[in-house]
């Protein structure tokens, strides 16, 4: 079942995190500062020392359910996009990020998945297109492994 709606854009927010920044930490003062609940980031550049990325060299016992496991990278380039919704328990924005990133000195092998957290190293550059309307949250859902999904 596809689930779609009319959103109503706001604001387009471009913001530099520096060297030595948490990306998740940089990204939440961001949204802070300007009151942003709910968006989207259509594209960043990033240049990061560590990133934690959803994988696993293991076997899976359930190639349909989802990997909660990370696998652990350094001295990468990144790219990437994602939403944000409010969560209203946190009282914050929530954000689901991928990226694709390349292990610099591996000839730019590359991994691409779900980011969870993320050291910048140089600089990220990164736009943030505000939604205004309708407001958007993630909802867990029980009968697909409480993966939390986008909602109205």
């Amino acid at each position: 079942m596809t689930r779609s709606w009319q959103a109503t854009v706001g604001r387009t927010i471009v913001a530099v995190f520096d060297h030595g920044d948490d990306f998740y930490t940089a990204l939440d003062e961001v949204c802070t500062e300007y009151g942003i609940r709910q968006g989207y980031i259509p594209m960043f550049i990033a240049g990061f020392a560590t990133a934690d990325l959803v994988g696993t060299c293991e076997r899976l016992a359930n190639p349909q359910a989802p990997v909660w496991s990370k696998v652990q990278l350094s001295n990468i380039e990144a790219v990437g996009g994602g939403t944000l919704a409010w969560d209203e328990a946190a009282d914050r924005v929530a954000p689901h990020i991928h990226v694709a990133v390349g292990l610099k000195e591996h000839s730019a092998t590359g991994h691409t998945s779900h980011l969870l957290n993320a050291t910048v190293q140089f600089l990220t550059e990164i736009v943030i297109v505000e939604v205004t309307a309708p407001p958007t949250f993630r909802k867990k859902q029980p009968d697909l492994y409480d993966v939390p999904l986008l909602r109205t």
